[in-house]
């Protein structure tokens, strides 16, 4: 990443924000993008003087086109932000709570991707995110979860396609302690952390910093495109 520029949207916390850590201690230049103004300040205090960010709504389709002219030209795109997770039977969740969960994750991403090849140097990359509710076993009340993941991966394979020689790749995290559990409550969620990572063959629940490696991985490597990398602690054997 040395001298290199990576937009990250979603950069502010969780997965994000850990690979804008990595860019920095790699000597690259993150610039982290989020909804919230206040989110951009800590992350920047946190980063450094070499990190740069903006706030901007990824619903908002003005504004995504508007933060890459602003930008310029850059290096590598990555896209991590998303709502709380959407559990729920099908019944009980409200149309318009599920359109907007696929607002950010899927048409945010689509939407970054539209406005931000352009921008992109050659030898550039687009890095998107899903999960590995896409390809395991259905679970009840997964119904939105796994489409979502499952649109993402159809969307990163179409645009290795489309927008080659610019690689586009899709990481799959598993089980990872990050604020999209932020909904359940502490004692709640770190039972569930605990259960979860008793059941993974590495005997623990992914960290940030675990799936950060596998973004600067595809961001890195020139030969990977189209190609959903799965970090999850061993929870698609199990």
């Amino acid at each position: 990443m040395n001298g290199k520029q990576v937009v990250i949207i979603g950069g502010t916390s969780g997965i994000g924000l850990a690979v804008a850590r990595s860019v920095v201690r790699q000597g690259g230049t993150p610039v982290v993008v989020s909804r919230q103004q206040s989110s951009v300040e800590a992350a920047l205090l946190e980063l450094g003087a070499d990190a740069r960010g903006h706030t901007v709504d990824v619903r908002d389709e003005a504004a995504v086109s508007a933060l890459f002219a602003r930008v310029g030209a850059f290096d590598h795109l990555v896209f991590t932000a998303g709502e709380s997770l959407k559990l729920g039977a099908i019944a009980d969740l409200p149309l318009d709570e599920a359109r907007a969960f696929f607002d950010v994750r899927y048409w945010g991403a689509y939407t970054a991707a539209k406005y931000g090849a352009a921008h992109l140097r050659p030898g550039g990359s687009i890095t998107f995110s899903s999960g590995i509710a896409s390809a395991r076993p259905p679970q009840a009340g997964w119904a939105l979860g796994s489409s979502i993941c499952a649109a993402m991966e159809g969307l990163t394979r179409a645009l290795a396609i489309e927008l080659k020689p610019l690689r586009v790749n899709i990481v799959s995290p598993g089980f990872v302690r990050t604020p999209l559990w932020s909904d359940i409550p502490e004692a709640d969620r770190e039972a569930m952390y605990s259960a979860a990572g008793e059941r993974l063959p590495v005997g623990r629940v992914g960290l940030p910093e675990d799936l950060a490696a596998a973004y600067l991985f595809l961001m890195s490597q020139p030969f990977a495109t189209g190609q959903t990398l799965v970090v999850d602690g061993g929870g698609m054997l199990v």
